[in-house]
């Protein structure tokens, strides 16, 4: 039992921890005490460091954020740019009759997509009996898309004239009468000619030129 402290020793040294300072900080280094604690304190300086790459690697991310915004905004514009030449190319090739009627308008389809919100367009086919469009038996075709239970008819054209606004005009009657419903009508045109916009008013017809307005 010699190990073991009697319970006056234990009190003894309970009351010298408490009041006498350098025999608590020499019990403190025998139970290595201060080492921890400089350990704690490397440990707290490391810590810090750690946060203030983590800080500057969260400024760096943020950095790159912009910089990639700046360069899909960059990246935007060089595709509408782009599309925009496309489409020249193809009204100017129409023009020189590089390519027929159908291939603009096939190669113009792409257009539907960009400003309704829609890439299937559907192809409306009709056997006028009475002659309502063209004044005589005929088969009419055009194209047709439905958005928001909304009918459009839609025509693309290289040069758009005030019979082809008429023509469409005509068209959207005979297929209210057919289908039941009226419908929206636009036209698509690379160059609108003189008294176009005006007959369009009256008639209707909405017409959307496939080059965007620099103005």
């Amino acid at each position: 039992m010699g190990g073991v402290l009697s319970r006056e020793e234990k009190e003894r040294i309970l009351k010298a921890l408490e009041e006498d300072r350098e025999f608590r900080h020499a019990l403190m280094g025998l139970l290595g005490y201060k080492e921890i604690l400089d350990r704690i304190t490397l440990l707290e300086s490391r810590f810090a460091k750690l946060e203030e790459r983590f800080a500057d690697l969260e400024k760096r991310f943020a950095d790159l954020g912009e910089r990639f915004a700046r360069l899909e905004e960059r990246v935007l514009r060089v595709e509408e740019e782009l599309a925009e030449t496309r489409r020249v190319v193809i009204v100017i090739a129409h023009r020189f009759g590089v390519i027929t009627e159908e291939a603009f308008r096939s190669a113009m389809r792409y257009v539907l997509e960009e400003v309704f919100g829609v890439a299937r367009v559907s192809k409306w086919v009709y056997s006028d009996k009475e002659g309502l469009v063209y004044g005589r038996p005929s088969v009419v075709e055009v194209d047709v898309l439905v958005k928001d239970r909304e009918h459009i008819l839609v025509e693309v054209k290289s040069r758009v004239s005030k019979g082809d606004v008429a023509e469409l005009s005509r068209i959207g009657v005979l297929y209210e009468r057919v289908e039941g419903v009226k419908p929206r009508l636009v036209i698509l045109g690379g160059f609108i000619d003189e008294g176009v916009y005006e007959l369009a008013r009256e008639l209707g017809v909405e017409i959307r030129p496939i080059f965007k307005s620099t103005t």
